[in-house]
């Protein structure tokens, strides 16, 4: 498979706090990568380096280079919007907007984005929320309210929205930490279903989660990148003995 981002010597900054320290990584193309390590390790700075929302903290800063189809998205000439929609987010607790219907929440961006024709945005939530494994269970209550509906289904609407704008790239930001595990379940098997179509990056605490659904795991130390495999080596005969460590729960 090819490479459909690569990150060079990414370092990262809250104001003068430094999160990531030169972050070098291929991510492939229909592949899911985890990312693991303990609270701290800049785990979510740096998949929200990938879509350039880390900029958007007031003085945050990075240095380096994010790659998407080897293009550099921190280039002068790239439109922030632009790349947030190639690279949809996931965030750990379901946000669907409260005042807006499920079908409308679904397609909120793509209305954000001038499009009107009522048809064809019914027709996208439709499709989105069958990639998303929702439409049998709220195809008769689209006018209810998002907020209506339980944890794992609203998390399941978080992510036909980010669908609904026809990304290349999905970052999930430990999507499943404030599920139960039947949900929890359904979404990873999603996941596993999307990546047929998508390039998928995770976050995610769950060692348990990591194995089951993911091709090459990165494993985070202190910011740093301490080691990246696929996903069987890094958790069978992991290299480096933090990896090691952490992995069998003797830290983190």
């Amino acid at each position: 498979m090819p490479e459909k981002i690569t990150i060079e010597n990414l370092n990262a900054w809250f104001e003068t706090k430094q999160a990531l320290h030169d972050i070098n990584l291929s991510i492939q193309e229909n592949m899911i990568t985890a990312i693991i390590g303990p609270s701290g390790c800049g785990k979510s700075t740096f998949i929200r380096c990938l879509n350039r929302m880390h900029e958007v903290v007031p003085k945050a800063k990075i240095s380096g280079k994010v790659l998407v189809d080897g293009k550099n998205i921190y280039e002068s000439d790239v439109d922030p919007v632009d790349i947030r929609r190639r690279i949809g987010m996931v965030f750990q607790k379901a946000n669907p907007f409260p005042t807006m219907s499920i079908s409308d929440n679904v397609v909120a961006g793509l209305k954000l984005s001038g499009v009107k024709d009522k048809k064809i945005l019914d027709n996208i939530a439709e499709e989105s929320l069958k990639k998303a494994a929702l439409w049998d269970e709220v195809k008769n209550d689209l006018n209810k309210s998002g907020v209506s509906l339980s944890g794992g289904q609203q998390q399941r609407l978080c992510i036909a929205r980010a669908l609904a704008v026809e990304p290349e790239i999905i970052l999930f930001d430990e999507p499943c930490s404030a599920l139960d595990p039947i949900s929890t379940s359904k979404i990873e098997d999603l996941m596993l279903e999307l990546k047929e179509k998508y390039t998928i990056v995770i976050v995610t605490h769950n060692m348990q989660q990591a194995a089951r659904v993911s091709d090459y795991t990165a494993f985070f130390l202190y910011g740093k990148l301490i080691e990246f495999g696929e996903t069987n080596q890094i958790f069978k005969k992991p290299m480096e003995k933090s990896t090691e460590d952490y992995i069998v729960g003797r830290f983190g």
